[in-house]
């Protein structure tokens, strides 16, 4: 039978990026009954939710280091055992313990330090681990490590699946020694049940739980920045520091490297570095076959603990390590004014799923399942098999109270202990599942989810800025109305997949796709049709082009498909999307490199906040390898020596992301729309055709217009100087626009022309050095698939 921990690899990497269907009106407007209705369901909720972790699981030192009390939760365990260690690995326990349970289900025991110390000799850390005994297994004295002795059935009707030959990791544990598989333990299938592996004991083998003194790290002060305002950087911890000759190479690829980027960061124009996966994940054995992708997992979506930074990160791997370290890095991030976020993954676990179609028998046993599979876990209607709704294994049980509990709970452990920011989910829709076992549904107006309870409980930051938290999702999963781009609940921010495919389309698809200007416009300012009807503002659109889960930038037009089966290292890669709508503009490498610049200014000039890819400012290349979840080489790592045009689109990134952060006015906090002191709606954006009129319906709607303008008045965003032209033109060929009015005694001065002749260092130009077009009426011939930035002076 082959290795299931290193089959089962990170599908969620492979996920498609889904098509969305595009809303072609520009000034859609909805009702704000539904959020109003949200804000009640909300505030039920907080008062029927109790405080973080009140249930206060987890292995705990009391105050004065004396004693370690050990709490886990089990509401069908009919025994559970505590199992300490003086090592993590290929040592039997030093002593166990039979557990007391209370009428919350909770299962405890207090144990001297002393006495550990004294007479079992654990003197330094302390590794722990359970076992558990239910209906399935009962509980036989006679019982004895690798035995049968008291075994029913692998799972029963109830669906319970105890096995006390597996020694079970504590879902709380804030750090765990190693993954289940390492480069000297291969062997997966030991923490399987079924007929061959259920009296396999893992006792010397399994991950272990660490009990960790109150770390003192400083994490330094928190940013407390608008969402708006930022402008986010997603990048592996690893990748981003891996391949970087300035930095020590026992510092390379670890937290400690992440930290040593701030600076670089910051003077990028960054403002919040978002992070794949940091909670633990199975990615030991990522090199056991090296120069190869076998067994692999380098994105890191199939967590193994909630709690605990992953230590292959860390370059200081003793106890409690991998938490110092975690914490410095953030507080270097702090430090230069960049948030920290972090992609967190609730929707399944690293357990994984059946070993076989239809085999109910055969899943791995190495924590959540061992000890609670139904809270913990969605099942089938029968409670004999996972439901599954990711793809990726087993659905987590997010509608079950106590699983809901655990994820609120280590969410405000990153957030408070951490230092963490913010979050983006992973597959968020499941979080509104309303239903535990034998089917899905998304609600987002039912309080009792997942989905409502995270921002009653961990408070969401304010539009304006502030203390909170700043949550995105990813609003998609597989399958059922899992699908809900603009359908997420106030307090909740989402990767708007229909803004990425909307200008995909625009410039890839010409003639194939039609994408109305309507269309445009509506994404240009910030997606009111999918937000506003929730209460919720441009800002909750988190804008991209391109992520970690598909083509880099400059691949989305370079190539017209995925190229996923190459030599290493940058392949082989299975999976991947297929619909990319990618084009490689002809193979021209001036047209690609054009393209790049639209579509990074499509980013940095919408309403939104956006988000680039680690990479990206430089033009970062898979060769067009778009599923490059499995690639821990020096391909999916950032490289720091660059050619001359990625060193020119790193300027002309940086430059823009600038521009970006002086005018509030592409950053507004509501729709381009205000309200003057006579109570008038006053329309702070204005839309024009090429010829300089207004455009209108008519305009919007037909298809085979491709070109579009808008201007924005400054002076209503605490911008007084300066008014902002933007011009698109999506057709192949050049147009020409009549500028508007630029203001009283000023003229338009162009910032940017992302058009072939415009290559070099000075794409964007500095402030104080754009150059003179004229005033209203002045035309102005742009390329075609190009962006035009005017600001008057």
């Amino acid at each position: 039978m082959k290795d299931r921990i290193l089959m089962q690899q990170d599908v969620a990497g492979k996920r498609k990026e889904l098509p969305e269907a595009i809303f072609a009106s520009a000034l859609m407007r909805r009702s704000l009954g539904f959020f109003l209705l949200l804000g009640l369901l909300i505030a039920a909720s907080v008062s029927a939710s109790g405080a973080i972790n009140s249930m206060n699981l987890g292995a705990k030192y009391d105050a004065t280091n004396s004693q370690i009390t050990f709490r886990v939760y089990s509401s069908r365990a009919t025994r559970i055992e505590l199992y300490l260690y003086k090592t993590a690995f290929g040592a039997q326990e030093q002593v166990k313990y039979v557990m007391v349970k209370d009428a919350q289900n909770v299962w405890s025991k207090t144990a001297s330090v002393s006495t550990l110390q004294n007479t079992y000799g654990i003197t330094g850390t302390v590794y722990y681990g359970y076992r558990a005994w239910g209906p399935n297994w009962p509980y036989n004295a006679a019982w004895t490590k690798g035995s049968s002795t008291g075994f029913i059935s692998d799972v029963d009707a109830q669906g319970n699946r105890f096995d006390p030959n597996k020694l079970l990791l504590d879902p709380y544990a804030v750090e765990i020694s190693h993954d289940p598989t390492t480069p000297s333990q291969t062997n997966g299938v030991v923490y399987a049940s079924g007929a061959i592996n259920r009296n396999t004991d893992t006792g010397t083998l399994a991950p272990k739980g660490l009990v960790l003194p109150t770390d003192t790290t400083s994490i330094g002060v928190k940013p407390t920045r608008a969402l708006k305002d930022d402008i986010i950087y997603e990048v592996h911890v690893r990748g981003l520091t891996q391949n970087d000759t300035s930095i020590s190479a026992a510092f390379r690829g670890t937290y400690k490297g992440a930290g040593l980027k701030a600076t670089y960061l910051a003077s990028l124009g960054i403002t919040a570095i978002e992070f794949l996966p940091v909670q633990e994940t199975q990615n030991d054995t990522n090199d056991v076959v090296p120069n190869t992708t076998a067994g692999d997992n380098y994105w890191g979506y199939s967590t193994l603990n909630f709690f605990a930074p992953d230590r292959r990160y860390s370059s200081d791997k003793t106890a409690g390590g991998p938490t110092r370290e975690f914490k410095a890095m953030v507080k270097s991030f702090h430090d230069a004014g960049i948030k920290v976020f972090t992609d967190v993954v609730y929707n399944h676990t690293g357990e994984g799923y059946a070993y076989n179609t239809n085999d109910i028998t055969t899943y791995n046993l190495i924590s959540w399942r061992g000890l609670d599979n139904p809270t913990y876990y969605s099942l089938t209607a029968d409670f004999l098999s996972s439901w599954d709704n990711t793809g990726v294994g087993g659905n987590y049980n997010t509608r079950n109270i106590v699983a809901q509990n655990l994820i609120v709970d280590s969410l405000a452990y990153w957030r408070d202990a951490l230092g963490t920011d913010g979050f983006r989910f992973d597959l968020a829709s499941v979080l509104g599942n309303t239903c535990e076992h034998g089917c899905y549904n998304y609600d987002k107006l039912n309080a009792n989810t997942a989905l409502n309870r995270i921002p009653a409980e961990l408070a969401p930051r304010p539009a304006a800025g502030g203390s909170g938290v700043d949550l995105i999702a990813e609003p998609w999963a597989i399958g059922g109305n899992s699908y809900q781009v603009g359908n997420f609940p106030a307090g909740w921010s989402e990767w708007n997949g229909i803004y990425r495919d909307t200008f995909r389309k625009a410039q890839n698809k010409l003639g194939v796709d039609p994408v109305t200007t309507g269309t445009l416009a509506t994404r240009f300012a910030g997606s009111s049709d999918l937000y506003q009807d929730d209460g919720r503002k441009p800002w909750n659109s988190i804008n991209f082009i391109v992520a970690h889960d598909g083509f880099t930038l400059k691949d989305l037009y370079s190539y017209n498909t995925k190229n996923n089966n190459q030599a290493w290292p940058y392949g082989a890669s299975d999976g991947g999307e297929d619909n990319n709508l990618s084009w490689d503009q002809g193979n021209i490498a001036a047209d690609q490199r054009r393209a790049a610049r639209t579509g990074f200014a499509f980013l940095m000039l919408s309403a939104g906040t956006p988000m680039i890819t680690g990479g990206d400012e430089y033009l970062r290349s898979l060769q067009g390898n778009n599923n490059g979840y499995n690639l821990d080489s020096i391909a999916n790592w950032l490289n720091y020596t660059w050619d001359v045009d990625q060193t020119n689109f790193n300027t002309y990134a940086a430059r823009l992301m600038a521009f970006r952060k002086a005018h509030p006015a592409l950053r507004p906090v509501n729709f381009y729309s205000a309200i003057d002191n006579n109570g008038n709606v006053m329309e702070q954006l204005r839309w024009f055709k090429p010829d300089g009129n207004v455009a209108d319906n008519a305009y919007f709607t037909d298809v085979n217009n491709h070109a579009i303008a808008y201007r924005i008045d400054g002076t209503e965003f605490a911008d007084p100087n300066s008014a902002i032209y933007v011009a698109y033109n999506g057709w192949s060929g050049n147009v020409t626009f009549t500028l508007p009015w630029p203001g009283a005694g000023k003229n338009w001065y162009r910032v940017t022309d992302t058009s072939n002749w415009n290559e070099g260092a000075n794409t964007v130009v500095v402030p104080g050095s754009e150059a003179f077009i004229g005033g209203e009426f002045t035309t102005y011939v742009l390329n075609g698939r190009a962006v035009l930035l005017l600001i008057a002076k």
